[in-house]
C-alpha cells in the first residue's frame, strides 16, 4: 500500500487541476454553441490527465538522472532524488504511461471525428504525438528544451492554445473566434505557474546548468516578467468578458482576480525567491478557479 502511495505522490496530483482548466473552459464554450458531448468531455479530461502525469514522471526522471534535483532544490523531494524509486523503475512507468496516452488519444479522436473528418483526424494524431514528445523532451535528453529556456513557450502552446482551442475543435469540428482570448489567458497563467516554479529554483537551477527564463532574466527582471504574465492574463480575460457580454453574470470570473492580485503583492514583497514555494499551489488553483468561473459565466 505504501508503494502505491509513493507512485501516486510521484504523479504530483496537485498539478492536475491546472492541466484540465482549458478543457473545462473549452467544453463550456462548446456547450453554449450546442456542440457539447459527454463522451468527448470525459475522454478529453482523461487524456489531458494522462499527458500531465506523463510530463510529471518524465520531469522526475530527466531532472533526477541529470542531478538537477539535489539537496539545493526547495520544493517537495522527488522520487528519484529521494532514492525511493530507481531510474529504471521510473523509465518503465513512463513507457506504460505513453501507451495509456496513445490509447486514450485514439479513443478521443475517434469519438470526436469518426471516419468523416480525415484531415482533422490526421491533424489531431500529429498533435497527440507532439504532446507526448513535448512531455518527454522537457527534461529528458541532451537537448531538453526545459534546459534551454523554452519551457515557457511550450507551456503556453500546449496548456493554453492547444488545450482550449484544440478541445473546442474536438466538439465543433471548426474554429471559433470566441476561444482565442480565453486560450491566451489560460496559457499565460499556466506559464506563470511554471515561471513561479523556476523563480523558486533559480539558484539551484543555475548551479546545475538548467537554463530557464528565470535564470536568463535574473531575480529582479524575472519578477517583472511574472507581473507581465499574470497581468496580461487578467487583461485578456477581462477583454473577453467585455466583448462577449450578455449579462452581469458573465463577469463572475472577476472574483478570481482577488487572489491573483494578492499573489502579485506577495511576489513583490518577497526578496528570497525560495519562500515563494507556497504560492505555487495557490496560483495553480486560482488558475483553475478562474477557468471554472469563466466557463460558468459564459453559460449563464
Amino acid at each position: 500500500m505504501s508503494r502505491l502511495v509513493l507512485w501516486v505522490s510521484t504523479m504530483r496530483l496537485r498539478t492536475l487541476p491546472l492541466s484540465v482548466s482549458g478543457i473545462i473552459l473549452a467544453s463550456a464554450m462548446a456547450s453554449y454553441n450546442g456542440y457539447f458531448k459527454w463522451n468527448i468531455f470525459i475522454l478529453a479530461i482523461l487524456t489531458t490527465l494522462s499527458f500531465q502525469i506523463l510530463s510529471n514522471l518524465a520531469n522526475d526522471y530527466g531532472d533526477g538522472v541529470k542531478g538537477t534535483d539535489n539537496d539545493e532544490r526547495v520544493g517537495p523531494q522527488r522520487a528519484i532524488q529521494s532514492g525511493k524509486i530507481s531510474p529504471d523503475e521510473m523509465f518503465n512507468a513512463i513507457r506504460i504511461n505513453i501507451l495509456i496516452c496513445i490509447g486514450l488519444s485514439f479513443f478521443l479522436i475517434f469519438s470526436s471525428f469518426g471516419v468523416k473528418h480525415f484531415l482533422l483526424t490526421l491533424l489531431f494524431f500529429i498533435l497527440g504525438i507532439a504532446s507526448i514528445v513535448a512531455a518527454l523532451k522537457y527534461t529528458i535528453g541532451e537537448r531538453a528544451y526545459g534546459y534551454r529556456a523554452l519551457g515557457d513557450l511550450f507551456v503556453f502552446v500546449f496548456f493554453g492554445l492547444l488545450s482550449v482551442i484544440g478541445c473546442y475543435v474536438l466538439y465543433a469540428k471548426t474554429l471559433d473566434h470566441v476561444v482565442f482570448l480565453p486560450a491566451c489567458a489560460i496559457g499565460l497563467l499556466s506559464v506563470s505557474v511554471l515561471n513561479l516554479n523556476n523563480m523558486r529554483d533559480l539558484v539551484s537551477d543555475k548551479q546545475s546548468g538548467k537554463i530557464t527564463m528565470a535564470v536568463k532574466l535574473g531575480a529582479n527582471r524575472v519578477k517583472k516578467y511574472h507581473y507581465f504574465l499574470v497581468g496580461s492574463a487578467i487583461v485578456l480575460s477581462a477583454l473577453f468578458g467585455i466583448l462577449y457580454y450578455t449579462s452581469i453574470l458573465n463577469l463572475i470570473f472577476v472574483v478570481a482576480y482577488i487572489p491573483l492580485i494578492i499573489h502579485l503583492i506577495k511576489v513583490k514583497k518577497t526578496n528570497d525567491l525560495k519562500l515563494l514555494d507556497p504560492e505555487l499551489k495557490k496560483l495553480a488553483l486560482t488558475t483553475f478557479f478562474l477557468a471554472v468561473l469563466m466557463a460558468l459565466g459564459h453559460l449563464l
